[in-house]
């Protein structure tokens, strides 16, 4: 809000840009940036082009008359390609900034290359040295082009860094010399800010934050499609709340993006939500996160992609890992909220709670985000749902935020899909 508020002004009150280009992690593209000038009166009339999906979409994208336009930092050097010398955007946000933090990237590489196009540029971020202050120093070249860290990463390494690890022929990691992190600091003060929202604003001790997952054409095909086959097959007048389990359960589970078939098999249907999730991982930037699943698909596929990370996975089977937790030994603790409601102490090991999948049990909901937000926990807890727009998931969250996870609940929220359902069947 605060950076649309910014290009709103440089846009409308002070005539000083035209065209802004939002770069951003492909999920938070999809679902976060146009979602959050409609929700402020003040930026409304902002007229916002996404530019996802084919290269045709992308082509229509970015000639449609606009006033922001927003990429995944994956086609970034697609855009640069498409543009060369006629790059428009004058102002351009890197959302996620230590995505380009490697100097060696391609989209590190074609972002230098139109740099000089650019009147303004700003990156966001709220980890900008996850792996130590060698991780500046292409996120400040964006910024300054050199100006301050140098021209070169070499330089850089040569004036503020030792070897660390290393062997005959290569160098594996840096350490700072003495007093290198204040000379940085000194150096880049002047066009870097950071603020922690806790000086600036009450943080309750959990906040939720809600994740809008966007399926993606084909996906949102498939999920239409197998959601109208099954909610037409009901008669919401008679539902009962063994039918009404059953069909939820099953638009849940295509929610997370798989489904088991009639012989116990899983099919899965879209890897939408699997991408958020491993979006939002890479956004926490190596900090722990405790993940509830709902159904055994869920925790398979996501240990599958967990797998290729190097991350410290495990799932929570026992006092094991409730000690390896707290001891900071576990990157991602896999659990379903029923086998970990009461009695474990997780509060040591982190205080980033992931529901990859909501169930209707506002019982267990409320004791599972528990074994984090609790005595001794010394940080604020943050309670991430990952939500299906148009889908079942949104009326889990509902119901949850309602303190009405109830029976009567869950039926009456199908009754009212169902009708939906059969409303857009029904031909004008």
């Amino acid at each position: 809000m605060i950076t649309l508020t910014a290009v709103n002004d440089l846009r409308y009150n002070r005539f000083a840009v035209s065209k802004t280009l939002i770069i951003a992690p492909k999920k938070v593209a999809e679902g976060t940036w146009s979602k959050e000038a409609a929700k402020w009166d003040h930026l409304k009339h902002l007229r916002i082009s996404l530019v996802l999906g084919s290269a045709a979409k992308r082509i229509r994208a970015v000639n449609t008359l606009a006033d922001v336009y927003v990429i995944n930092r994956e086609n970034v050097c697609w855009l640069v390609e498409y543009f060369r010398n006629a790059w428009p955007f004058d102002v351009v946000v890197v959302d996620e900034s230590t995505s380009f933090k490697s100097h060696q990237a391609k989209r590190f590489k074609a972002l230098t290359w139109v740099r000089g196009f650019m009147s303004r540029i700003y990156i966001l971020t709220g980890t900008p040295a996850p792996n130590g202050l060698i991780d500046l120093w292409a996120q400040l070249y964006l910024l300054d082009q050199g100006q301050r860290l140098g021209k070169n990463i070499t330089g850089f390494r040569e004036r503020y860094f030792s070897p660390d690890q290393r062997n005959a022929q290569q160098v594996f990691s840096y350490l700072p010399k003495p007093g290198a992190e204040e000379a940085i600091q000194q150096l880049i003060g002047d066009i870097c800010i950071s603020m922690k929202a806790e000086d600036y604003i009450s943080l309750p001790d959990i906040t939720v934050n809600d994740i809008p997952v966007v399926l993606d054409p084909a996906a949102r095909k498939q999920y239409e499609r197998l959601e109208t086959e099954m909610l037409l097959q009901v008669d919401e007048s008679t539902i009962d709340a063994g039918s009404a389990a059953v069909l939820s359960s099953k638009l849940l589970q295509l929610c997370n993006g798989a489904v088991y078939d009639d012989e116990g098999g899983v099919v899965e249907i879209h890897k939408c939500k699997i991408e958020a999730f491993m979006e939002l991982i890479e956004q926490l930037n190596g900090q722990p996160a405790l993940v509830f699943y709902n159904f055994k698909h869920d925790l398979i596929r996501l240990e599958t992609t967990l797998a290729r990370t190097g991350l410290r996975v495990r799932r929570l089977n026992g006092p094991t890992e409730e000690a390896a937790w707290n001891n900071r030994e576990i990157d991602i603790l896999l659990a379903h909220p029923a086998s970990c409601a009461y009695g474990l102490n997780l509060q040591d090991g982190g205080n980033h709670v992931i529901w990859f999948g909501l169930n209707w049990s506002l019982e267990l909901y409320q004791q599972a985000n528990k074994r984090l937000h609790r005595q001794g926990q010394a940080q604020k807890v943050i309670v991430h749902h990952l939500v299906v727009e148009g889908g079942r998931d949104e009326d889990v969250v509902a119901a949850l935020a309602d303190k009405s996870a109830t029976q009567d609940r869950l039926i009456q929220s199908l009754k009212a899909r169902i009708e939906k359902v059969k409303e857009a069947s029904t031909p004008a």
